[in-house]
This record gives C-alpha cells, structure tokens and sequence, in this order.
C-alpha cells in the first residue's frame, strides 16, 4: 500500500524517527509505502544520496523492497538497522552493506549541566565555516552550499575567532537534524563543542520536538557526547540495492 500523508507514515511505523525523518513531510519527490509491518520512505537527496529508508520484519521489508525496486532509479541505497541490512543482504539480490554507523536522537533537550549552552546562529559566515571545517572535519558531508543545508551554529572564542560549528541540515516538520559538528583542534578539551551541541539540541527540539544525527561507529568521543546530551544510539548501515 502507498502512502501519501505524513500521517499515515508516522502511523504505519509506530513514529520511528529515523522513518519519519525520511518522509520529510512527504515533500516534493518522496514515495512511502507500507506492507504488513515493514514500511520503506524513497527519498531523494536526503544527506547527499537518494535513500529508501526501511524498518520492520526482514521477510516483510525484503517482499517490500522487491515490489518497490523497479520504481527507483539505481541511484538510490538502503538505509536502516544494521542487523535488519544485514538479513536483507542475505534475503535480496543486489543488497551489500556498505558503510556501518550510528544514528542518534532525542525528544526532549538536553539536561542541564553546568556549562550552559553557547553560541548562536551565524549570518553571513560561510566562508569561516568552510575554514573550520577545512581544518577541523574535512569530510564533512555538511558544507556551506550544499542542498538541504539550512543554517550554521557557531561559537566564538574571546578573540572572535570561530572555533566550532554545526549545520541545521536536512531538518524536516517532526524531526531537526545536526550535521557538520565541528571544534578546531587548538580548541578541543575546552568543552566549546559541548557548549554549541546543547545550544543547537535545544533549539531543533524546540523547533520540531525532536533532534537527530548521525555519526561515524568509531568516533568514540562524539558518541560519548551526544549521549551525555541525552541522545539514544541505534546502530545502523548503508547498502546498496543492485550491488554496484
């Protein structure tokens, strides 16, 4: 069955986020569809790849995935639980995980510390972003110009410099999304990177009643934060659908 309200999405997978992040409101170009408990949200150019977002049983989601495969262009990748990736890898032909990490979310703010939070929305700092993150993460997939990213956070050490950041990118109605979390490395282990998260975290709760992220398995200390910040894990992966 295909679905077309938000709705109905938020329905079909028990408000999972991650699923409900996908949907993006059901805006321009994405598909949902929903068989038995499985659901899969098409999405495209959603953190820089077309996505088919999926939960549920692994017989149910690997029916789901065949019937909804020939509506896809080849660009698009599986995106989901690790272990449910893992069972379609063995139960659909061309799936192949690709990359494993960790996606993070929160409904509430962050709880209260005594470092407040820092920092603010930048206007204007495109070009002290890019420096930032040039030095500090230069593979960030969150960069000034890039689609769906629509704000930038900053903190400022007392001489002005900018030394850390973190977009507002690929945000949807129900769910805020960070990206591009970075402190420069002459300024970690002052806690500014703690400071900014909290500022933003609040804010994106605030602003669509839950925050999100994703970030890489073996970044230890980021993950380390982002829990201290009240965020959960969920192990996930990345798989490709014709096994290219």
């Amino acid at each position: 069955m295909e679905l077309t309200a938000t709705g109905d999405v938020v329905a079909a997978c028990d408000d999972d986020t991650m699923i409900v992040w996908a949907a993006r409101g059901m805006g321009a170009g994405v598909r949902a569809w929903a068989l038995g408990e499985a659901v899969a949200v098409a999405s495209p150019d959603l953190n820089r790849r077309d996505r088919l977002t999926v939960r549920g049983p692994a017989p149910q989601v690997a029916r789901l995935v065949g019937l909804v495969r020939p509506e896809l262009d080849p660009s698009y990748r599986l995106l989901g639980d690790r272990a449910l990736l893992g069972e379609l890898a063995e139960r659909v032909p061309g799936v192949r995980t690709l990359a494993s990490f960790e996606w993070m979310d929160a409904t509430r703010p962050p709880p209260p510390a005594k470092a407040p939070a820092a920092g603010g929305w930048l206007e204007g700092a495109e070009r002290e972003v890019s420096a930032l993150l040039a030095e500090a993460s230069p593979s960030s997939w969150a960069t000034p110009g890039v689609a769906g990213v629509r704000r930038w956070a900053g903190l400022r050490a007392e001489d002005g410099t900018l030394v850390a950041t973190a977009a507002d990118a690929w945000s949807c109605p129900q769910v805020g999304f960070v990206a591009g979390v970075a402190t420069a490395p002459s300024h970690r282990g002052r806690g500014y990177g703690e400071r900014l998260c909290r500022f933003v975290f609040e804010a994106l709760v605030a602003g669509h009643g839950r925050v999100a992220l994703m970030v890489e398995t073996g970044n230890h200390q980021a993950i380390s934060l982002y829990e201290r910040l009240g965020l959960r894990l969920r192990p996930v992966a990345a798989a490709t659908l014709d096994g290219a």
